[in-house]
């Protein structure tokens, strides 16, 4: 069992690379790693000897200093290579570099020189090295100002502001779950390659990337209909578009319920995509689900009967509590990395509506067990 350790664990790759790590520990075992490792050099020194696969993704994007970036980051490098020197280390070295190396900028410049560093390292310790070259990132919790301008827009969209573009640009992209597919392979596959682009898996222009996200903004967001999504980069877009609702005060979202002498009629969901509806009834006291999905859109409307949903991000401790009441019908969407269950807490049978954007695949079922 590989022990793989990752420097910037909590950043945005980190922290998808760590969760899709630990769900695959029966072939990887994580070691921890605490940004203060770096100021603590017995204690990078002992996570170095830790571990037989280090990731390194810490680096300093932005600043007011481009020169700080650029010490920052080559800096890191320089701390890390001593910490392998000093334990005789020759684990294998995967690093995050950048398409900017070829830019006439800091922070490219400093990507490009750690890449060096330890291209030079690995030759000279018969480590292994893998230099990846990578396109503009976009995924789920990216920070805003900070990360790309996909959590910028979206952030800003999500939150009723108006996005400017500075200068509308083609971008090649990827999406952050793909390229932790790149890093696992090159894990397993114990890749010595000093430079290697990452093939990107989409390319939009600015504009084009704003409109889609205004789209949901006003499909999704403003009238809760799940909108068309053509291909792979539409739902990685739409899914990341979702983790910047405030879930807190968004959900749960009541139906128009239309009542006459006949009874009631409730629209449930409206579509541009296909998936599977499903129907459900729960006895008082059971909880259904403690489950997430990596990449599926899923619905939980509540019908008829009390029923307490709740929604926990993985790796957070943070519960959110939604309570529904089948006299008004209302639902809760279920965002990506979030565990999630659903819990009768009345006296009588809940009746539930389900529905997913995918009809379950028993081979690739994308739900993970996990208590809320």
């Amino acid at each position: 069992m590989k022990k793989i350790g990752i420097t910037g664990q909590s950043g945005f790759v980190g922290t998808h690379l760590f969760n899709s790590l630990s769900l695959l520990d029966n072939e990887f075992q994580l070691v921890p790693f605490e940004k203060e490792y770096f100021q603590d050099q017995e204690k990078l020194v002992h996570f170095v000897s830790s571990c037989d696969v280090i990731v390194h993704l810490a680096a300093l994007n932005r600043h007011n200093d481009p020169e700080i970036i650029y010490q920052t980051n080559v800096g890191l490098v320089k701390k890390l290579i001593a910490a392998l020197e000093q334990r005789g280390s020759t684990a294998h070295i995967i690093m995050s570099s950048s398409s900017q190396e070829e830019r006439d900028n800091l922070y490219g410049k400093s990507k490009k020189e750690g890449r060096e560093l330890f291209s030079e390292w690995a030759i000279n310790s018969g480590g292994t090295f893998s230099g990846l070259i990578i396109p503009n990132v976009y995924g789920p919790f990216g920070h805003p100002y900070y990360n790309s301008v996909v959590a910028t827009f979206s952030h800003q969209i999500a939150n009723g502001e108006t996005p400017v573009i500075k200068e509308d640009g083609t971008l090649k992209l990827i999406y952050v779950g793909e390229l932790v597919e790149e890093i696992i392979d090159k894990i397993r596959t114990k890749a010595n390659e000093h430079y290697f682009n990452v093939p990107h898996t989409a390319e939009a222009k600015v504009s084009e990337i704003l409109k889609l996200l205004q789209d949901y903004r006003k499909l999704y967001q403003d009238a809760g209909e799940i909108p068309v999504l053509n291909n792979s980069f539409e739902t990685n877009l739409f899914n990341t578009y979702r983790c910047y609702i405030d879930v807190r005060n968004y959900f749960p979202v009541k139906f128009q319920k239309h009542t006459d002498a006949r009874g009631s009629f409730v629209e449930v969901i409206r579509l541009g995509i296909g998936g599977q509806v499903s129907f459900s009834t729960t006895v008082p006291g059971i909880t259904r689900g403690n489950h997430f999905h990596t990449r599926k859109i899923e619905r939980f409307a509540v019908i008829k009967g009390k029923a307490l949903i709740q929604l926990r991000r993985m790796g957070t401790d943070e519960v959110l509590d939604f309570y529904l009441d089948g006299d008004e019908p209302a639902y809760v969407d279920m965002p990506i990395w979030y565990t999630h269950n659903i819990k009768n807490i009345g006296d009588e049978v809940l009746y539930t509506n389900f529905w997913i954007n995918e009809p379950y695949n028993q081979e690739d079922p994308d739900t993970y067990f996990v208590e809320v």
